[in-house]
Parts: C-alpha cells; structure tokens; sequence
C-alpha cells in the first residue's frame, strides 16, 4: 500500500505528490518571477543576496543550486566563483529550468544545467564547495532524503544554505493568514491566470517545519553548526550548515 504524505492541506499518496507539484510548477513557471516581485514586494531578491553573502563562496569554488528554478541565486553565485568556478543549476521541473537556463543565455551566461530530483542527485560524492536550495525544500517528498543527498555531494568543509517559507512572528500570524490565503490567490488568478496552485503554495508553507525543526532534521542529516536566520520576521528563514 502506498504511503501517504501531505500535497499542501490535502493528503495523497506518496507516489503521487511529484506529478501535482510539477503541475503547479508548470503552470507558473512563464510568471514566476512577476510573481515573486509582487508576492515579495521585492524582498525575495534580498532574501537571495543574503544567502549568496553567507555562503562565502570565493573564485573558483564549485557550487550546487539545487532547485534552481529561474536561476537568481545562480546568477548570483556565477558572480562569485568567477571563471575558474563552476555553477550548477538544477530542477526537477522541466518548465522551471527552461526559463532558468534560457535567462541566463539571454544574460550571456552559459552555464551547466541538468533535470534531477533534489532526493536523487546525480553527482559524485564530496564534490561541491556549496550547495544552496532556496524555496524548494517544502515541495520535496521526503525532505530527510533531499538532506542526505546534498550533504553527500558536498566536499568535507562546505556548506548547506537552505532558504525557505518558515513561522513566522506570531504578532504578524493573523495578518500574514489574510494575506496568504485570501490575497495570494487573487493575485495568482489576475497575473498568473492560476489561483488554485497560489492556493497550494500558501498551504505548503504552513506544513514545512519550522526553524528549529528544521535544524534538527539537517543536525540529523549529518550537518554540524547549524544556525538560521530569520529574515522579515520569520516570514523565511536561512539554515546553513557544514559538512566536516
């Protein structure tokens, strides 16, 4: 019998969570990014640069994005490790990394891409100076195995940023619930044409686990020196950690 897990609110079999979250990233993907300037007000590309600072990356290093999407942090990180450096970027979603992979050529910038699952990465072990995923994590069936994985591919002393909806302060819960649940659809509809995956990610968010949660699950994972920031008032949080 098939396990179950959680697709936003709603409970589906396991094997079949995959397929409706690449649903709802092949229907936003054209807008993704309008979105995330309105969703955000702009804030996500500081959440990004923040992440890319606190990864420390130098010329030459190599690193992962692991749910690259559109490709900001990549483009970010191309900055940092130079000619000498190598920037992958990945998706599971074909729609998503199309968009990722053709900005970037549009920008003049040819970089490797490749098609994977977060949980099954096909890269030798101890390889990356850095692996980020930044708002993939809470769509990834078993988040555990996504962890192990990325822990695997890192060279002993590099590190782990992970980005990601979190818990927010509590004062701003209620506001934040309105928000989410009865401006974010309205919004998907009128600028994406597709208020029903909005639905979803606004869900998705409140079943990823929290700060310290999360901390617990990458100490367990293997990482050592977990910390996160919370950022907006908890409207995300950065994790990081290293592999030694």
């Amino acid at each position: 019998m098939d396990n179950t897990t959680h697709f936003g609110y709603k409970t589906v079999a396991e094997s079949d969570k995959a397929g409706k979250v690449a649903g709802v990233f092949h229907s936003v993907a054209e807008r993704y990014d309008i979105m995330n300037d309105v969703m955000s007000m702009g804030l996500h590309r500081a959440w990004k640069r923040f992440t890319v600072e606190l990864a420390h990356i130098r010329p030459g290093n190599r690193v992962l994005d692991v749910a690259g999407g559109t490709a900001d942090l990549s483009r970010l990180f191309m900055k940092k490790v130079g000619l000498s450096g190598q920037v992958w970027l990945t998706d599971i979603n074909s729609s998503m990394l199309t968009v990722g992979r053709d900005r970037m050529l549009d920008r003049g910038h040819a970089l490797p891409v490749a098609q994977c699952d977060g949980e099954k990465l096909p890269f030798p072990d101890n390889y990356f100076d850095c692996v980020s995923v930044a708002f993939g994590l809470r769509n990834m069936t078993h988040k555990d195995a996504a962890l192990r994985e990325m822990y695997r591919v890192l060279r002993p002393g590099g590190r782990l940023l992970v980005l990601e909806f979190s818990r927010i302060w509590k004062p701003l819960a209620p506001i934040y619930d309105l928000y989410s649940f009865k401006l974010l659809p309205v919004m998907g509809k009128f600028i994406a044409n597709d208020a029903e995956s909005y639905q979803y990610l606004a869900e998705s968010i409140r079943m990823h686990p929290d700060q310290e949660t999360l901390k617990s699950m990458m100490s367990a994972a293997g990482f050592a020196k977990v910390d996160y920031f919370n950022l907006t008032g908890g409207v995300v949080a950065l994790h990081r950690g290293y592999k030694y």
